[in-house]
C-alpha cells in the first residue's frame, strides 16, 4: 500500500479553484491542519471524507470548532482518495470557494419515512433561489452522501428523481473501516451536516457554480453472455438465498469456476454481476456471504431478476482512458469522485495500488471509497461516479 503523508497536504498549485487537503487521523491536530491547508476561504461548503477507523463524532466536533460558520457536509469512508492517490486512516477535505460556488443542503434525517413532496419541494426551491441569484452561472449538479448500511438508497432516489429536472446527480454510500484488503467491516456508517450526525440518513448538496461541470459514471465490466435467475430472495435486506433454484453461494461459485469454500471478498470484487436496465447494464455487487450460503447484495435485488456474469476489462487502463476523455478539451480543476470499495479491493489484489494512485493524482482526482454509488436515478456498485469541475470561461 502506498504510504500517505503524515502531515496535512495541499497541492503546490495555488491557482486551483477548488481547495483540497488531506491529513492522517493519527495526527493530534488533524482537523486544524486541514483548515490551515485549505486556506481562509470563504467557502460555500467544505466536504469532509473521514476514515471509518476513527471516531466520526470527535472529528465532526473538532470541525465545527475549527471551521466556525462554514457549512460542513461529511461522511465516513471505506478508504480515501487523497491528492496523492489512495489513502487510509485519513481525512480528505474539499472546499468549494464562495467566489465560484453556491451550495444548498437537503438533510434527510430518516430515510425510512421520506416525505417525497417535501423533498422535491426543497430541491426545486433551492435550485430556483440559486438560479435567481446567479443566472449566468452555467454549472449545476447534486452530490449525495448516504448512510451505506441503510439499504434505502433506491428509496431515496425514487423519491427525488421526479424533481431533478435534468440536474445531474452523483453520490456515494458512506463506508466504514475498510483497509483496501478485506472489504471493510460493514458495521457502522454515518453522515453529518453542520455538526448533526445521523444513521439511516442522507446529505444532498445542491450546487450551482460559475465553472463548467460534467457528472460521469464509469466501470470496466461488460456482460459475459451467460446469465442466472434469482429464485429466492429477501428484497428488503438484499439477501439472495437461491439462484437457479440452487443455494446462492453454490450456484455463484459454480458460475465463476470456483469451489464454494474458495469464494472470498476478492472473488466478489473481481466477479460482480450485472443487471440490464433499458439498453445498458449496471453492476450489482455482493457484499458478503452468510454462514447459510446466502449472498448479501449491495443494491436492490428481487425474485425473478436476471443476473449476468461479467467480463472485466483492465481496470488500470480503463480508468486512465476515461479520465483522459474528461480532459479532452480542458483539464479539470478537480475530479471529485465516489469510488466503490470493491474497485480498490480489485486494484489491491492486482498489486496496482501505486500505479493507479499515480493515475488518480495526475488527473486531480479526490474523494472516497464507498459501499455503493449513485448516478442520477440509479444506485449501482463497482463503479466510480463523480463530477469533473473545469475552470470557468470568463
Amino acid at each position: 500500500m502506498q504510504a500517505a503523508a503524515n502531515t496535512a497536504f495541499r497541492p503546490k498549485d495555488q491557482s486551483s479553484i477548488v481547495c483540497r487537503a488531506h491529513a492522517k487521523v493519527a495526527l493530534p491536530d488533524a482537523v486544524a491542519d486541514l483548515r490551515r491547508a485549505l486556506g481562509e476561504g470563504p467557502f460555500a461548503i467544505v466536504f469532509l471524507f473521514v476514515s471509518g477507523l476513527v471516531s466520526f463524532a470527535d472529528i465532526i466536533a473538532q470541525a465545527q470548532l475549527e471551521f466556525g460558520d462554514t457549512p460542513i457536509n461529511a461522511c465516513t469512508t471505506a478508504g480515501e482518495i487523497a491528492p496523492q492517490g489512495y489513502a487510509e486512516g485519513s481525512i480528505v477535505a474539499v472546499g468549494l470557494p464562495a467566489s465560484h460556488f453556491e451550495v444548498k443542503t437537503i438533510f434527510v434525517e430518516d430515510m425510512t419515512h421520506i416525505d417525497q413532496e417535501e423533498l422535491i419541494g426543497c430541491f426545486i426551491r433551492d435550485r430556483h433561489d440559486m438560479a435567481a441569484r446567479n443566472p449566468l452561472w452555467p454549472g449545476e449538479f447534486a452530490f449525495a452522501m448516504i448512510d451505506g448500511l441503510s439499504m434505502r438508497e433506491e428509496a431515496l432516489l425514487r423519491a427525488l428523481t421526479p424533481g431533478l429536472g435534468g440536474v445531474p446527480l452523483f453520490g456515494g454510500s458512506a463506508g466504514d473501516g475498510g483497509d483496501g484488503g478485506d472489504g471493510g467491516e460493514f458495521e457502522q456508517t454515518w453522515v453529518a451536516h453542520n455538526g448533526r450526525i445521523c444513521e439511516n440518513a442522507a446529505v444532498i448538496s445542491v450546487v450551482r457554480t460559475r465553472c463548467k461541470v460534467k457528472v460521469f459514471s464509469l466501470d470496466h465490466f461488460s456482460p459475459a453472455g451467460n446469465c442466472m435467475v434469482v429464485t429466492k430472495a429477501e428484497p428488503d435486506s438484499r439477501i439472495v438465498s437461491e439462484i437457479n433454484a440452487e443455494p446462492a453461494l453454490d450456484e455463484y461459485a459454480r458460475a465463476v469456476g470456483l469451489a464454494p469454500e474458495m469464494v472470498n471478498s476478492n472473488t466478489f470484487a473481481s466477479n460482480p454481476l450485472l443487471v440490464r436496465v433499458g439498453d445498458t447494464h449496471h453492476v450489482r455487487g455482493i457484499l458478503r456471504c452468510g454462514d447459510d450460503g446466502a449472498l448479501e447484495f449491495a443494491s436492490a435485488i428481487d425474485v425473478g431478476l436476471v443476473l449476468h456474469l461479467t467480463k472485466a476489462g483492465d481496470i488500470e487502463n480503463h480508468l486512465k482512458d476515461k479520465l483522459a476523455d474528461l480532459a479532452t478539451l480542458t483539464p479539470p480543476d478537480i475530479v471529485m469522485v465516489c469510488d466503490c470499495l470493491w474497485r480498490k479491493v480489485e486494484v489491491t489484489d492486482r498489486q496496482a495500488i501505486r500505479s493507479v494512485s499515480k493515475i488518480l493524482s495526475d488527473n486531480s482526482v479526490i474523494g472516497f471509497n464507498t459501499l455503493g454509488e449513485q448516478i442520477d436515478s440509479l444506485h449501482v456498485n463497482h463503479t466510480m461516479t463523480g463530477v469533473a469541475i473545469y475552470p470557468p470561461t470568463e
